[in-house]
């Protein structure tokens, strides 16, 4: 990668998903971090329920899913291996797996497997943690107050200040993230909101969520949120094609250029109204069962972990409903 200045976004785009990108290497994304997905099959488990809610509401046993930022195809199988014990097993789903990467050897072959959702859907399209991989510009404001894009040289993540941020991006700011003084950041959410509000389009009836770390108007961090990940460890953000890129989402700002009919609410909210609890199971257990107390205490061990406080519990889930009601 030439050693060179870009804006953030433009340097983002190229390390993540250009050749030779970050999110096209063979371990995939499970090489690098965790997500909800790896943490626990309980996971997919509750999509699968979301899904059998879905179709029920749209009358249907003929339902789509949509995995968008399939990393590995993770999730959309576990859902589809789910499927049967949730309530679902009646259900002719059509399983779509979105993401740049080549197929992996091995997928369910019942996996479509796509570089753009498809348009036309009807049923659940599921992101997670893809709207914080989306690339972004960053401003910070300089010793006048003037909001200014931010450089970065693609070696090594220095940084400069480049022009003033202005029009569409500069509204964006005001309305969603407006300075909070000289020396401030902001990451400037539109093409994340561009991005999720054409997600949204590609249903034509269902549900869209998008899960993601999150934060609202009013509690932006003042300095940003961008860093990098690679092999687990959180690592200085260097746009080099060598680690993770991401920043935290403004899914409230998402929220409104999705349309009506959203809801914005924690994951250990959203988790809970599936069955995912992190409650242990009840001691009587343990002497009628032993075996089934050993699972259902394991399994209360994952839930808890899913939706822990100051953990994967805070993350977002943003929901929106396309055509009739599907949540």
């Amino acid at each position: 990668m030439m050693d060179e200045w870009r804006e953030w976004r433009e340097a983002a785009e190229a390390a993540l998903y250009g050749d030779g990108g970050f999110y096209l290497r063979p371990e995939g994304p499970a090489g690098h971090f965790r997500t909800s997905v790896h943490a626990s099959p309980l996971f997919a488990s509750a999509v699968a329920r979301l899904l059998v809610r879905t179709a029920a509401e749209l009358g249907t046993a003929d339902v789509d899913l949509v995995d968008m930022a399939a990393g590995r195809g993770e999730l959309v199988t576990g859902v589809l291996a789910a499927l049967p014990a949730e309530g679902g097993a009646g259900l002719t789903v059509r399983a779509y797996a979105v993401e740049l990467a080549a197929r992996p050897d091995g997928l369910d072959p019942r996996v479509e497997w796509c570089a753009e959702p498809p348009r036309g859907t009807r049923g659940l399209l599921f992101a997670n943690e893809w709207l914080d991989n989306v690339p972004l510009s960053v401003a910070e404001t300089d010793a006048e107050g003037v909001d200014r894009y931010v450089e970065v040289r693609t070696s090594d993540g220095a940084e400069r200040l480049g022009a003033p941020v202005t029009g569409a991006d500069a509204a964006w700011l005001r309305r969603w993230w407006p300075s909070a003084g000289p020396g401030s950041r902001a990451e400037i959410g539109r093409p994340r909101d561009d991005a999720w509000a054409d997600a949204v389009s590609s249903l034509s009836a269902g549900l869209a969520v998008a899960v993601d770390y999150t934060h609202v108007r009013g509690q932006r961090p003042p300095y940003g949120t961008l860093t990098g990940f690679r092999a687990g460890r959180e690592v200085r953000a260097v746009p080099d094609g060598s680690c993770d890129l991401t920043a935290h989402v403004a899914l409230d700002a998402c929220a409104a250029a999705g349309g009506p009919d959203a809801e914005l609410r924690t994951q250990r909210e959203a988790l809970a109204s599936l069955g995912i609890s992190g409650g242990r199971p009840p001691l009587t257990l343990a002497s009628t069962d032993p075996a089934a107390y050993v699972r259902a205490l394991s399994a209360a061990g994952e839930a808890a972990e899913l939706t822990a406080r100051g953990g994967l519990g805070d993350f977002g889930w943003l929901s929106h409903v396309v055509g009739p009601s599907a949540d």
